[in-house]
């Protein structure tokens, strides 16, 4: 009996010492988003002063839809819902409006206290508008304190309290597919530089150019189609693919990716749709030549490699001698071997098939033999139901021999695809 006394009051000790860390915890992120929307609304007498400089309208149905989008688009990567995230930039766009009024009002009356100064609306204030809204969004996703205490000159409390009452209806998806299946969107990284699994000729800048192909390409149409939603392509690259799925930015990885122990740690992967390995690529004219790793890794070889992925992973692994030269455009490495300033490319097995193909001047070193065995599958973030849902559409794929179908599509292709 003693002991559970003991223990009981150390719980009620521990609880008391506890609550100033939690209050202060509270009060400073309620303080967090409080600063953030002041600060976004501080930039409202910037605006005003752009637009009164220039005779234009304070509203801009246009700007405002554009910005609404932007918004729901950022939310989504914090998961927060559709309708709670676009609620409250409405609500943030009123308020900012009410202080460009506000301004335009007090220009009206003294003239003599209009800016001179130039406001520079695109280079300086709108990257900082988008900067705070996603810092915002992030602060939006924890549970949001009251934002009553706002203070800014020509903001009415009618438009304090409905923001404050927009944060408090934020509401947060419990899982990617409810959030995929509610926002209407399903967000795919793809870095476009992968062929035959994803690719796109040129700059990869219009992220939802129709020009995307590839196997994967192909299978995430059809997976928009089967949740009948529609698909936004997010470009990534392989330096950034982990950290662009751990930040939000997309709900499934689809670009050829390999199963690493590494990205297992912390992501998911469907089941495996493809089996393959590293293999070398060579100039035809070399064949012979690097039949093997031990003549490959020589100090005359030029050895080529794309950054961020497995590739350059096993090359730091197992290349010791050979001269190592990093290219950052997957798309065009294949020309470095073409044009001789490049001896080896070591990669997976169905690129170098697809490339051969492609290239009569480029065979494989060592023909049906790889160095590695590695399997790829789709990059998920850690969430079992969706998992379980990607599993379920890829194994009726596989099944009815689609997956196959595509493989035999691209891989039979020539020319650029």
């Amino acid at each position: 009996m003693a002991r559970n006394i003991f223990r009981n009051g150390r719980r009620i000790l521990n609880a008391v010492l506890l609550l100033p860390a939690l209050l202060m915890s509270t009060n400073t992120f309620a303080n967090e988003l409080l600063d953030l929307v002041e600060q976004r609304l501080g930039y409202m007498k910037d605006v005003a002063a752009y637009k009164w400089q220039r005779d234009l309208p304070i509203e801009n149905r246009e700007r405002e839809n554009v910005v609404l989008v932007a918004a729901v688009q950022t939310g989504l990567r914090f998961k927060l819902t559709k309708g709670s995230s676009r609620h409250f930039f409405e609500v943030q766009i009123d308020a900012a409006k009410e202080v460009q009024n506000y301004w335009y009002e007090q220009w009206r009356q003294n003239p003599e206290a209009v800016p001179t100064g130039s406001v520079d609306l695109d280079g300086k204030v709108r990257p900082a508008l988008i900067n705070l809204g996603e810092r915002i969004s992030a602060e939006l996703a924890r549970e949001p304190s009251s934002l009553t205490q706002m203070s800014i000159k020509g903001l009415s409390n009618a438009a304090v309290l409905s923001l404050d009452n927009a944060a408090r209806a934020i509401e947060v998806y419990p899982d990617q597919l409810s959030q995929v299946l509610d926002s209407g969107v399903l967000r795919v990284g793809t870095t476009g530089d992968y062929a035959p699994f994803s690719h796109r000729p040129g700059s990869t800048s219009d992220s939802n150019s129709t020009q995307w192909t590839g196997i994967d390409i192909d299978l995430a149409h059809n997976l928009a189609l089967f949740l009948d939603v529609e698909i936004l392509w997010v470009h990534t690259s392989w330096p950034k693919l982990m950290n662009d799925l751990h930040s939000g930015h997309y709900d499934i990885g689809m670009s050829g990716i390999s199963i690493t122990p590494k990205r297992l740690k912390t992501a998911f992967f469907s089941t495996p749709y493809h089996s393959g390995g590293k293999t070398p690529i060579i100039r035809c004219s070399d064949r012979g030549r690097y039949s093997s790793l031990q003549n490959i890794d020589l100090p005359t070889t030029r050895l080529i490699v794309n950054p961020g992925g497995t590739n350059q992973k096993f090359v730091n692994s197992n290349i010791h001698r050979a001269m190592i030269l990093v290219h950052n455009d997957n798309r065009s490495i294949f020309d470095e071997l073409i044009m001789d300033r490049a001896d080896v490319m070591i990669t997976d097995q169905i690129e170098v098939q697809l490339q051969v193909g492609q290239h009569p001047e480029l065979c494989a070193a060592m023909r049906e033999e790889t160095l590695t065995f590695s399997q790829k599958a789709f990059l998920l973030p850690q969430d079992k139901a969706w998992k379980n849902y990607i599993d379920n559409w890829l194994g009726s794929r596989l099944q009815s021999g689609l997956v196959k179908q595509r493989f035999d599509a691209h891989l039979s292709a020539r020319g650029d695809i």
